[in-house]
């Protein structure tokens, strides 16, 4: 059976054809007008005929007839044609930039943005309508340019959307407010311009004038005590009892806006919504949010993490409304898109985060065998929420030392995800790994067989200072309670030199967790404290530079709990320990014993007199050391402190 031949490769396809129908200037204005609603009705919905019209630069077309519409709708001719054709346009656009920010872009580049905002003051409420819509997709983009609500013309300009009876524009207005409101000055500036009232009002409105009020509210009143209790004050009549009440609204968005609303309150100030009935409540509603198809479940576990997170008291609520049971029951449902998945991993390790049986109901379900496996998730944002879980999980030291984290389906992804791209992955990982190998010795050498240790240092040397202290937290982790046999496997990948080169870090923080590292490797049999005189006591005199030059008072506690463990070893030891607190007579450097003794810092008295007692114990020594700290006055300076107001530095003297 004969077939026709396809068309030469320089034919144009249909969708040229259409932008073509745009850019010629014979095309009437009947034809344009029905070209651009094909145009529309193609991209509504359909990211891929969006990216391709985009590709035929289909937006400044758009653009262009718009710009050449609204200038001769303003000439007063063909009146008839014109305004359809900027309504159609405006949508055109609009339907570009809606959830796409390579359509934004695009908008923002051809500059649409400047001839939507003045049809807002069109005459056509069809024009007004259709622009207002546009802009409000654009401002959905964190592309959309920002606000400056500082200036007075464009504070009356948002007033006078606000006080608009079109819908669409008023929710404009809140849509401005939600993209651009972010500092203390912003909120306080439209706080006092009286825009919280107008949003009041508002929620007595239309769903999208209640939608786009509670949403502006919430940016508005975020960590802002002040403002909340203007919102919460008389003036404001009733303000929350109608965002309480709209919590049980029809409608799912609505219901999970007037929840933020409550969790921004609640955050900024523990005296507000203290009744327990609110509080189950809004746990009670936002899980029931989950089970929603759309956007709102994929931000409700959002929601609920934030509404939990460092509160005892709400995530022994959530506990007792069995949400730790149901949120792991949703994880054996089946697949989710990747940001809900991200969200219920959050709001569980929320929820393990203080409470023991928290973490004993997780690890009694199934859940924990899902959590596992999503280690090796596709998105980023999974694997780290993931590992956050873990960490919380982690913390409890009944289910550390029963082993139940250091197996191969735990440690191996663990290991894997140290080589991932993605930092915040990297970081959420090495905080999962700092907790797991704390384990109680009998288990630590899985880690280090499995490479973890490698890997460790290798990060050790990022030039990302939050990776390198998570990375030196976790190697002092795995060196807690550790055998002779442990902390030689550990030595092979983690040298002297390497050791020196973390306390000198140029991050305090990082110094820190190296100090305590050594700490943890000199801690133990007698044999342990030979470590820091490896390469002819370069690490010690490290340790000693570190006591003299060092300001963050952490440092300096790790540094002498560091002496005090050395001091605990032999005379040899113990005059290693004398010389780097009590420098040769000659030397410009005086002794820091008497000003770390002085401290206002308890913690760094107690780890001084600890090192004190170590170097003072009956030894042959100890009569012509205790001499020389009398000679330095450090005798006189304890007598000082036999009413010190800390009770660990009075039981140690």
């Amino acid at each position: 059976m004969p077939t026709s031949a396809p068309p030469p490769s320089n034919y144009p396809t249909r969708s040229e054809d259409l932008i073509g129908r745009l850019n010629s200037v014979l095309t009437p204005y009947e034809t344009k007008l029905k070209t651009l609603r094909e145009l529309k009705n193609q991209i509504i919905g359909n990211r891929t005929k969006k990216l391709a019209f985009l590709k035929l630069g289909a937006v400044p077309s758009v653009v262009s007839i718009l710009s050449s519409a609204v200038a001769e709708n303003g000439g007063g001719s063909n009146l008839e044609f014109n305004e359809p054709v900027i309504i159609q346009s405006a949508a055109v656009i609009g339907s570009f930039a809606c959830g796409l920010d390579a359509g934004v872009k695009a908008v923002l580049d051809a500059g649409a943005f400047p001839l939507l905002f003045g049809l807002i003051s069109h005459p056509n409420e069809k024009v007004v309508d259709a622009s207002a819509r546009s802009l409000k997709m654009i401002y959905q983009s964190k592309l959309a340019p920002k606000y400056d609500f500082l200036v007075e013309k464009n504070m009356d300009f948002l007033l006078s959307l606000l006080n608009s009876k079109n819908e669409n524009v008023t929710g404009l207005g809140g849509s401005i407010i939600t993209h651009s409101c972010h500092t203390s000055i912003e909120q306080e500036t439209l706080s006092e311009a009286g825009v919280i009232k107008m949003l009041i009002n508002l929620l007595r409105g239309s769903l999208i004038q209640r939608d786009a009020s509670l949403e502006s509210l919430g940016a508005i009143i975020k960590e802002n005590p002040g403002v909340i209790s203007k919102f919460m004050g008389p003036e404001n009549g009733r303000a929350l009892n109608v965002v309480t009440e709209l919590m049980k609204d029809r409608y799912p968005r609505t219901r999970l806006l007037a929840c933020m609303c409550l969790i921004h309150i609640r955050n900024a100030s523990l005296r507000y919504l203290q009744d327990a009935g609110i509080k189950t409540k809004l746990i009670l509603i936002l899980f029931e949010l989950i089970d929603d198809p759309g956007q709102v479940g994929d931000e409700a576990p959002f929601a609920l993490s934030s509404l939990i997170a460092e509160k005892e008291d709400l995530q022994k609520i959530a506990f007792d409304s069995n949400i730790v049971d149901k949120l792991c029951n949703h994880l054996e449902k089946g697949s989710f898109q990747a940001k809900r998945l991200q969200g219920i991993f959050l709001a569980l390790a929320d929820l393990c985060s203080k409470l023991e049986f928290c973490r004993d109901r997780f690890l009694s379900l199934k859940a924990f065998n899902f959590l596992t496996n999503v280690l090796t998730h596709d998105s980023p944002e999974v694997r780290a929420a993931a590992c956050i879980c873990l960490k919380n999980i982690s913390r409890s030291v009944k289910n550390l030392s029963a082993g139940h984290f250091m197996n191969e389906t735990v440690i191996t992804p663990l290991v894997r995800l140290l080589q991932d791209t993605c930092t915040s992955v990297l970081i959420a990982a090495l905080g999962a790994i700092s907790n797991i190998v704390v384990d109680f010795t009998v288990h630590k050498s899985k880690f280090i067989h499995c490479g973890g240790v490698k890997q460790l240092v290798q990060l050790s040397k990022s030039m990302d200072s939050t990776i390198r202290v998570n990375a030196v937290w976790a190697l002092k982790n795995l060196m807690f309670l550790v055998n002779s046999m442990c902390k030689e496997e550990i030595l092979l990948e983690l040298s002297p030199s390497m050791l020196i080169s973390l306390i000198c870090d140029p991050e305090t923080s990082v110094q820190e967790q190296a100090l305590a590292l050594v700490r943890n490797l000199v801690d133990g049999p007698m044999d342990s404290v030979e470590y820091v005189f490896a390469e002819e006591g370069l690490l010690l005199n490290a340790i000693g530079r570190q006591l003299q030059s060092a300001s963050k008072v952490e440092v300096l506690i790790q540094g002498m709990y560091v002496l005090s463990n050395v001091a605990s070893g032999n005379e040899l030891h113990k005059e290693a320990v004398m010389n780097q607190l009590f420098p040769p007579a000659g030397s410009d450097m005086q002794t820091i014993l008497i000003k770390f003794l002085q401290s206002t810092d308890s913690r760094l008295r107690t780890a001084s007199v600890w090192a004190l007692v170590n170097l003072t114990l009956t030894s042959p020594g100890a009569n012509i050391r205790v001499m020389k700290l009398q000679s330095a006055g450090i005798v006189c300076q304890l007598k000082n402190m036999v009413n010190d107001p800390c009770l660990d530095v009075k039981v140690i003297k």
